[in-house]
């Protein structure tokens, strides 16, 4: 279930003078066009992974994948808390954007297929899935 207007923060301490938290429609966007983007899981010890992924915008969520034999998939199966960042890598210009969330994992076939269409058009024949049993596939 996508958040319609998230709260937005802003930690004065490490912005620009007179920053002001960006609208929810330009962080969306932001969300919607980045490449590539940061994910957060915590290990069944407690301690936190980070690994970068790509990502799609599909009805008004970001969306990911994984497989259940990956670490991040073990790490969901056990927590779903999860931290998604993006942005750039230079100190005095641009917009990074931190979302706090849960993970929530798609069965529904429908859905996915629109998930895996998503993938092509945004990052090209390479990242192409089938849908197969509820869940995205290697064709």
């Amino acid at each position: 279930m996508a958040i319609q207007t998230p709260a937005a923060e802003l930690a004065p301490r490490f912005s620009s003078p007179n920053a002001n938290p960006v609208a929810w429609a330009e962080a969306r966007q932001r969300l919607e066009e980045a490449e590539v983007y940061w994910l957060s899981t915590v290990r069944p010890d407690g301690r936190p992974h980070v690994t970068p992924l790509i990502a799609v915008w599909v009805d008004g969520a970001l969306v990911f994948c994984t497989g259940a034999d990956e670490r991040k998939g073990k790490n969901l199966a056990r927590n779903s808390h999860v931290v998604i960042t993006t942005g750039c890598n230079t100190l005095h210009e641009g917009l990074d954007v931190v979302v706090e969330g849960d993970a929530v994992q798609v069965r529904n076939e429908g859905k996915l297929q629109l998930v895996a269409d998503a993938y092509v058009s945004k990052y090209g024949e390479e990242w192409r899935f089938t849908v197969r049993d509820g869940a995205l596939s290697e064709p």
